[in-house]
């Protein structure tokens, strides 16, 4: 059902409905291209990634050591046991990326180093630093298992198998694998292209006049730097007045270049807030108001049939909501798998109080406990307008709307910043 639904005004809706309904309603908008492995960090990957060859190739050594063929050489005439350790003949070299000409036969062994491969008649690797050199043999231990220290041709991937998916968002361990199987390059989506603008006749730009009653714009530019490290393409429309007739024609004009038009401020019920009622003209506002603190007014919905996001004017409001709702919705448009955003639990080192009904996030600094468990300490100020508590925070405590208090050392749920600006 329509969120506008029903005569009067409707209800706010918890974030988990919000969340759910980004997930039913929008999909990948981007298409396919293909880009060298080094420009891939970040990128959205398009198609699934098969291995070419096994990796390793072949059997290979693990570390830097000694190879022989274990069952032969301990019963081979001359290996002889000496004490604890095996005495073999030493008969070759084998560095990595060379191969062993001959077989290793009863009684003999190589010095072979990590990465090489393991010559004919080899089946055990003992580690370097439990050998001995001397005289042109070698002592190795006599009670390491046939195979150690060997890793066998496949053991990491496989020939034909798929070893990276669609959707997954390339960091730099994909991208290494990629290049293991051989590919030199991948099928990514392309950015999201996103429009963003400020409202508000009470802005300006930063480092131009400010006259009484103004402020500086923050919200573009802490909104790009989300984008930016999100992958998306941003152009930045600057501060639009409060005036329908100028919302219209920027929300019209940047629908027909964006894949997805983000606004701050203009989303609220003031007489001045013309956002959200004019996408309803241009399109359709399918959700708006969350029961959230901060970030309540927020609008989601199309102009046209390209999605748009309104958030809210207040810095930290527009700051959390876009972590809680703009993120999951640049990576849905941007063709990534769903995740949801890391958390862990952590001890409160505070008390708090609020009235149920609104799922809350705490801004909150991590210390070592005298338990060397994290404690979360609470921001002081719950003002959204506090741009100071963001810097000084570490995350975000998750309170649950049915919750009315936490006490200091109750645990909490913990959003680490770190896993909600990427």
């Amino acid at each position: 059902m329509d969120c506008f639904a029903g005569p009067g005004p409707a209800a706010p809706i918890p974030l988990d409905e919000a969340l759910a309904r980004v997930q039913r309603t929008y999909g990948a908008v981007t298409e396919p291209e293909q880009v060298p492995l080094r420009a891939a960090l970040g990128r959205i990957l398009a198609e699934p990634v098969t291995a070419t060859v096994n990796v390793p190739p072949v059997a290979v050594s693990a570390m830097d050591g000694w190879g022989y063929g274990k069952a032969d050489s301990a019963a081979a005439e001359g290996a002889g046991a000496e004490g604890d350790v095996l005495r073999l003949a030493v008969v070759g070299r084998v560095p990595a990326g060379s191969v062993f000409p001959g077989t290793v036969g009863p009684g003999e062994a190589v010095r072979i180093f990590t990465g090489a491969p393991i010559p004919a008649g080899v089946d055990t690797v003992a580690m370097q630093e439990d050998c001995r050199a001397e005289d042109g043999a070698v002592l190795v231990p006599a009670s390491l298992e046939r195979g150690a220290n060997i890793r066998d041709a496949g053991e990491d991937m496989t020939a034909g198998s798929v070893v990276l998916t669609p959707g997954l968002r390339l960091r730099a361990q994909e991208i290494g694998l990629a290049a293991a199987v051989g590919r030199s390059g991948l099928s990514v989506r392309k950015r999201l292209r996103v429009v963003l603008f400020s409202t508000g006749d009470e802005l300006r730009e930063p480092g131009t006049d400010k006259p009484e009653g103004t402020i500086y714009d923050a919200n573009r530019y802490t909104l790009a730097a989300q984008l930016d490290a999100l992958g998306a393409e941003v152009r930045d429309l600057g501060i639009l007045p409060d005036r329908p007739d100028a919302t219209r024609a920027a929300l019209a004009d940047a629908a027909a270049t964006a894949d997805l038009v983000v606004t701050s401020g203009g989303a609220s019920v003031g007489e001045e807030d013309h956002v959200k009622r004019v996408v309803g003209e241009l399109g359709s506002v399918d959700l708006w108001k969350l029961a959230l603190k901060p970030g309540k007014p927020l609008a989601l919905g199309r102009i046209g049939t390209t999605p748009f996001l309104g958030l809210p004017g207040n810095p930290v409001s527009a700051m959390v909501t876009f972590m809680l709702v703009g993120r999951p919705l640049v990576l849905r448009l941007s063709g990534a798998e769903s995740a949801p955003a890391p958390r862990c639990l952590v001890v409160a080192g505070f008390d708090f109080k609020k009235k149920p009904g609104r799922r809350e996030f705490l801004r909150a600094r991590l210390a070592t406990g005298p338990d060397s468990r994290p404690v979360a300490h609470k921001f002081p100020s719950d003002s959204s307008g506090v741009l100071t508590s963001m810097v000084e925070a570490d995350g975000l405590v998750d309170m649950p709307a049915d919750a009315t208090t936490i006490r200091d050392g109750d645990m909490v749920e913990f959003l680490p910043f770190t896993g909600l600006f990427a």
